[in-house]
C-alpha cells in the first residue's frame, strides 16, 4: 500500500519536476548570452541546487535504473527529454543524479540532489505504519464485535437453559449472518423441544403420582379393615405411608416453578422446619441464625428444602459412635448473600459418589442397602433453590459429614 499510494507516484511526480527543471535550464541557456550565462549558472547551484558542467567524451558515469522503479523513471524521463537524454547515478566517480542534454553541438551534465528520489524517511513510515496498524485494529474489533455479540447472546441462552428456563432463552432468528443465523434457528427449536419435553415429563410423573394415591387409600382402607393381626397391619401401613411418601417427592420433583419470590425471615422457616424433629430420640439440631435475617425466597418451598435436608441427615448423617444424627443449621450474610449451611456429622460418601448425589434417583453406596427412598431428595433440594435464584452444593466437610451449602439472596428490611 505505501509503495502504491506514495512512494512510486512521488518518485514520478518528481521526474516530471527534474524534466521540466532540464527543459528551463536548457531553454535558458540556449537564449542568455556568454555573459549573462555564467551569472545563470551560479545563480542555478546556489539557489536551486543545481550544478550544470560540460559533458566530456571521456566521461565516466554509470547508468541511473538499478530497480524496476528507477527504470519506470528513466523511461519517463527519456520520454520528456528525447532519446539522447542520458541519466546517471555516477559521472567520473562522483554521486548524484546526473541528466545528460544537448544544446545544438554542446553536451551538458546536469547535476542535482539525488534525495528527492529515495524512500521516505522514518517519519514518513511511521505515519504508515500508524495508519495501517489503526486500520487493520478497527477492522479487527469491528469483525470481532460482530462475531462477539451473536457469541454473547448465545452463551446467555445457553446458560438459561442449563438451569431449565428454556421460555427465556429465545435468540434472534433475523440475524445478518447466515451462519448466525441457522444457529440462532437451531438453537431456538432445540429449547423449544427441551421445553415441551419437560412440561410432558412432569405433567407425566405428576399424573403418575396423583393416579397412585387412589389405589392406596384403598389399601390403606382394606388394611385396617380386613387384617386382624395388628403387627401385620402396622407394618402394612408402613409400607403404604412409605409409598406415600416416595409419591409426594415424585410431585415435589415436577413441582412447577413458583410465581413470586418475597422477604422470608429465615428463623421462622427454620423453626417451622425442624419443629417435627424436636424430640426425636435419635436426632439433636443445634441452630444458629440470626433472628432478624431474610432471604428472598418462597416460605413453602424453602420450607421443603429444610425438611429434605434433614430427612436426609436423619437417614444417612447419623455419628458412627452413637448412631445419633447431629444437624448443625448455621446462616451468615457475605456481600448481601446469605450463606445457609446444614452439616451433619455422619460417615460421608466417597469422591466418586459426591458428583452425582443431586442427580434425580441416584443414591450412595453407604444408603443403598438401607435406602427407602426415591433417591430424589437432594436433587428436589437444588432445584428448588435454583428455582429461588440461589445456589446449592454439597461436600464432605473437612471435620467430617456431609455439608450443604446453599446460597440465597438477602432481603432488605422494609421500614
Amino acid at each position: 500500500m505505501f509503495r502504491t499510494q506514495e512512494y512510486e507516484p512521488r518518485v514520478l511526480r518528481n521526474a516530471h519536476q527534474i524534466a521540466t527543471v532540464v527543459n528551463l535550464t536548457r531553454t535558458a541557456l540556449i537564449h542568455t548570452d556568454a555573459i549573462a550565462r555564467v551569472s545563470l549558472l551560479k545563480m542555478l547551484a546556489d539557489e536551486e541546487d543545481v550544478g550544470i558542467q560540460t559533458r566530456e567524451p571521456n566521461d565516466q558515469f554509470v547508468p541511473f535504473g538499478a530497480t524496476g522503479l528507477e527504470r519506470q523513471l528513466v523511461d519517463e524521463m527519456v520520454k520528456r527529454l528525447g532519446p539522447d537524454t542520458l541519466i546517471a547515478s555516477e559521472v567520473n566517480g562522483q554521486a548524484g543524479l546526473w541528466i545528460g542534454f544537448n544544446i545544438e553541438r554542446d553536451s551538458y551534465w546536469l547535476q542535482m540532489d539525488p534525495a528527492r528520489l529515495r524512500p521516505l524517511g522514518g517519519s514518513a513510515w511511521l505515519t504508515w505504519l500508524g495508519l495501517t496498524l489503526a486500520l487493520s485494529l478497527g477492522g479487527a474489533a469491528l469483525m470481532a464485535g460482530l462475531i462477539n455479540r451473536p457469541l454473547k447472546r448465545l452463551s446467555f441462552a445457553a446458560s438459561q437453559v442449563r438451569e431449565g428456563h428454556f421460555n427465556t432463552s429465545s435468540l434472534d432468528e433475523e440475524a445478518a449472518t447466515s451462519e448466525i443465523r441457522e444457529v440462532n434457528i437451531g438453537f431456538n427449536r432445540m429449547a423449544e423441544r427441551l421445553a415441551k419435553i419437560e412440561q410432558e415429563r412432569a405433567l407425566m410423573l405428576a399424573g403418575i403420582s396423583h393416579d397412585l394415591r387412589t389405589p392406596l387409600a384403598r389399601l390403606r382402607l382394606e388394611t385396617e379393615l380386613s387384617v386382624a393381626d395388628l403387627e401385620t397391619r402396622d407394618l402394612m401401613a408402613a409400607d403404604i405411608a412409605q409409598l406415600d411418601a416416595i409419591i409426594d417427592k415424585f410431585l415435589d420433583y415436577a413441582r412447577p416453578e413458583p410465581t413470586e419470590l418475597g422477604p422470608v425471615l429465615l428463623s421462622g422457616v427454620i423453626s417451622r422446619s425442624i419443629a417435627p424433629w424436636r424430640h426425636h430420640q435419635r436426632m439433636e439440631i443445634s441452630v444458629d441464625v440470626a433472628e432478624d435475617l431474610q432471604v428472598q425466597a418462597e416460605p413453602v418451598e424453602l420450607s421443603r428444602v429444610l425438611s429434605n435436608l434433614l430427612e436426609n441427615a436423619r437417614r444417612y448423617g447419623q455419628s458412627p459412635s452413637d448412631g445419633i444424627a447431629r444437624v448443625e443449621i448455621v446462616a451468615r450474610l457475605h456481600e448481601g448473600w446469605v450463606l445457609l449451611r446444614v452439616r451433619d456429622q455422619g460417615p460421608g460418601v466417597s469422591p466418586e459418589a459426591l458428583k452425582n448425589l443431586t442427580q434425580p434417583f441416584f443414591r450412595g453406596d453407604t444408603a443403598r442397602t438401607a435406602a427407602t427412598g426415591s433417591g430424589l431428595g437432594l436433587a428436589i433440594v437444588e432445584r428448588s433453590v435454583q428455582r429461588m435464584g440461589g445456589t446449592f452444593s454439597v461436600f464432605n466437610n473437612s471435620a467430617g459429614g456431609l455439608m450443604a451449602l446453599m446460597k440465597f439472596r438477602q432481603a432488605i428490611h422494609e421500614a
